[in-house]
């Protein structure tokens, strides 16, 4: 038996046959640390940053602590941002398969209280909220904490730079005492070991050592004028042609305006920043995972929590302010096994920090100065695929295979044509091929699902 492999952990055949049906063939450092210790019920203090599989090291001994026959909230996942939150629902809900019908209930800020107060009302195992709203919703006595069996902080140090702590404490406050608490934490500043000592019990500390380099990222720094970014952003992506790419922005000023430069050009791209409504951050993440834009600008606090699979590139419109930071933003490319680029364009005036970069990565990034193409050479980059917005979702008991079928049931669209399908609470979004995108519009508009007509868009 292969030391890492999830079976020498004695889970149920079910969750073993689901964990397998997934993907997750072994276990990743974290999950390898953390999860022996958690599935016997001991608190934990785990440094580990994104990607790095920490939803399944708490999601696992989560499920096997829940009583599904009890409708009460038996764990509590409190997390950093709205996105993050939504995330990790959807991973939850994969690793609960193999239990039946678990409901988990996301609560965030920027969704209707009444709404989520409904979803409560329907019985929640599992609840995954920003603090905020968690208390927002303790006040309003829609929900009980009191039969909270685990409580999760995931990117707890995210969530104490947020100005969170007050709120977090006086959520764990309503838990009961003899409860199970994780906290996953990239960092481990004072506010956390103060936070840990209150709130735990003889808490094991792992640390996971983030790796600044990896031979699935190839690293580069680029010179160039500071009036010449955007051109050069363009030329580098048009040169490039990778199939996804976030471009990573200090500040939202310089976001919204790389955005509307490569817009202008005809890349196929959007804008994810704090100006943004949530709604609107939600259907760009959309769009992006399904391919329906190839390049996603960004910054920092928008794109927290966020993980894509198979990112091809990460380029640094400016170097970012601390190593830590820039570490974070390339380790969103080069995964399993993909070769990524991660790509920092810096000024002729910055060598100071390139250097500090190579000292802290521990080796020697290449620095060359960029070469860019003329504008009216550049080739945008145009996305291959749209995504449709249905305005329905799980809670009207709407299915992946229910869209699948509207689509390409009797002549209708080629399965080939359809691409993702992602089934949320009361919205649902499916991926095809652009060129087919006003056809399935059309079947999926003027026919029913389900026996019911759903309004129907075409998110641009």
């Amino acid at each position: 038996m292969h030391p890492s492999a999830f079976s020498r952990l004695k889970l149920p055949a079910a969750q073993l046959a689901n964990l397998e049906s997934l993907g997750y063939l072994a276990m990743t450092p974290v999950q390898a640390e953390a999860l022996p210790i958690a599935l016997k019920g001991g608190d934990l203090v785990a440094q580990a940053k994104t990607g790095s599989g920490k939803t399944a090291a708490f999601a696992i001994p989560l499920l096997q602590r829940l009583d599904i026959k009890d409708q009460a909230a038996q764990a509590l996942v409190l997390c950093p941002t709205r996105e993050l939150c939504l995330q990790v629902s959807q991973e939850l809900r994969k690793l609960a398969r193999y239990l039946g019908n678990t409901k988990v209930v996301p609560l965030y800020g920027g969704q209707a209280m009444a709404l989520q107060k409904e979803a409560l009302g329907n019985g929640a195992h599992i609840l995954v909220g920003t603090p905020g709203r968690i208390k927002d919703h303790l006040a309003r006595e829609n929900l009980s904490l009191g039969s909270v069996r685990t409580l999760v902080l995931d990117e707890a140090d995210r969530m104490l730079d947020m100005g969170f702590l007050g709120d977090i404490t006086e959520i764990i406050s309503v838990t009961p005492p003899g409860r199970q608490t994780l906290m996953f934490s990239a960092t481990f500043p004072e506010d956390i070991q103060v936070l840990s000592g209150r709130f735990q019990r003889n808490p094991v500390h792992i640390r996971i050592e983030s790796e600044p380099g990896s031979p699935d990222i190839d690293q580069k720094f680029l010179i160039c004028e500071k009036d010449g970014k955007l051109e050069g952003a363009a030329s580098l992506l048009s040169r490039l042609k990778p199939k996804s790419a976030i471009l990573f922005c200090n500040t939202k000023v310089a976001a919204k305006e790389a955005f509307q430069y490569l817009f202008d050009l005809g890349f196929g791209v959007a804008a994810l920043h704090g100006d943004l409504e949530q709604r609107d951050r939600e259907q760009i993440l959309m769009r992006f995972r399904h391919g329906s834009c190839r390049v996603l600008v960004a910054t920092d606090v928008a794109a927290r929590g966020l993980d894509i699979e198979d990112l091809a590139a990460v380029i640094n419109f400016e170097v970012p302010h601390d190593m830590e930071t820039y570490v974070h933003r390339i380790g969103r490319t080069g995964r399993a096994g993909n070769t990524g680029y991660a790509i920092t364009l810096a000024l002729a005036g910055e060598q100071h920090k390139i250097a500090a970069a190579r000292e802290f990565l521990g080796f020697e990034v290449p620095c060359e100065t960029l070469e860019w193409a003329d504008r009216d050479s550049l080739i945008p980059l145009t996305a291959d695929q749209a995504t449709l917005c249905i305005s329905a979702g799980r809670k009207d008991k709407l299915r992946a295979g229910d869209i699948l079928g509207a689509l390409t049931g009797e002549k209708g669209l080629p399965g080939k044509a359809v691409g993702k399908i992602d089934v949320m609470d009361y919205e649902a979004y499916v991926s095809v091929e652009r060129k087919s995108a006003q056809r399935a519009f059309a079947r999926l508009s003027e026919n029913k699902i389900k026996g019911k007509k759903y309004r129907v868009r075409i998110l641009e």
